[in-house]
């Protein structure tokens, strides 16, 4: 019988999940999900395959599994820092750097599209993660609609540009997005303009 991690069999099984998306995570940053292998991810973890099989029944459901993980977490951190804010502006602003700050392997990763590379079902449901995030945003920027703050628009729209535009607003040499001041700060004024905030002009120099 395979020895339990933690004090319980839900901490043990919470445990095995953590190891294997830490493992996932890290090869996926190294080579790229296509070239990896659930023996691969199991040995890098330290557990044994039938483990792995415990928890996910291929590499699709894996993945899947991680970015949910990765989603709530941001999610919540994200909730977190919003729920001090009454300021639909500087609730965007918030967005906007927390945007900056993520760094998952399954959006920077190299080799083909993640898209390209799992089964059918999987590629169905690698969307969901992003609906959770558009949602959050949808509510920052219909409450600044609602208060007058931002301009009148469709959100249905709105949303997936301000998305994709922090999702490569600007890389660096190794395809991660900058995330120092300036290009944040530039990032947000982009943004806030983008949805119709009154913002001051700023003096030149």
């Amino acid at each position: 019988m395979p020895k339990i991690i933690g004090g319980s069999i839900q901490e043990h099984r919470a445990q095995t999940r953590h190891k294997l998306y830490t493992a996932l995570s890290t090869l996926m940053a190294e080579r790229g999900f296509d070239s990896i292998t659930l023996a691969d991810i199991a040995g890098r973890a330290d557990v044994g395959r039938t483990a792995v099989y415990n928890h996910f029944a291929d590499k699709d459901a894996l993945l899947l599994g991680f970015i949910a993980h990765e989603t709530e977490q941001y999610v919540a951190t994200l909730t977190r820092a919003l729920d001090e804010i009454s300021d639909p502006v500087e609730q965007l602003r918030v967005y906007v750097r927390q945007n900056a700050r993520l760094r998952t392997a399954f959006s920077f990763a190299p080799g083909p599209d993640l898209r390209s590379v799992v089964g059918r079902g999987a590629r169905s449901k690698l969307g969901d993660h992003a609906t959770v995030v558009e949602n959050v945003l949808r509510r920052i920027i219909q409450a600044g609609i609602d208060s007058a703050v931002f301009a009148d628009q469709d959100l249905d729209i709105t949303v997936p540009l301000v998305n994709a535009c922090l999702r490569s607003h600007v890389l660096d040499g190794s395809g991660v997005p900058r995330a120092d001041r300036e290009t944040v700060a530039q990032t947000e004024a982009f943004v806030l303009r983008a949805v119709g905030a009154h913002l001051p002009a700023v003096a030149a120099a």
